[in-house]
């Protein structure tokens, strides 16, 4: 049903008043991403392998993947999983905007870490 077929009530629990029916409210939300393909880990992997960053993305990337294995055996959901994998494919696909910026010889002395605004990550 939408706005342009609205339905009226005029019954006695609305004392005579005209009421609309609406649609209903989903708590879906309306665009969710699709989960990652069930090779993406594995491919996702070798990637990080192949890249110049493997020495700290690896390990960082296993430890990721381990705690999201810890937590999807508790909650019983592949979720923690699927976060893993998107947020490590936006990492390497901002890499090399990264790249750009930091050899564009920008002085970033001013800055503050974000870890000492937001704390040490576990």
């Amino acid at each position: 049903m939408g706005a342009d077929s609205v339905s009226e009530h005029t019954g006695n629990g609305y004392r005579g008043r005209t009421t609309r029916m609406e649609e209903p409210v989903s708590a879906q939300p309306e665009e969710a991403p699709a989960p990652p393909a069930p090779a993406a880990a594995a491919q996702l992997l070798a990637q990080l392998r192949g890249d110049r960053r493997a020495g700290t993305w690896v390990a960082a990337f296993e430890r990721d993947w381990a705690k999201a294995l810890e937590d999807s055996r508790h909650s019983y959901s592949l979720t923690p999983l699927h976060d893993v994998v998107r947020g490590w494919q936006l990492r390497i696909a901002a890499a090399p905007a990264v790249d750009a910026y930091m050899d564009s010889g920008r002085d970033e002395t001013g800055f503050v870490d974000l870890d000492d605004v937001l704390g040490v990550r576990r």
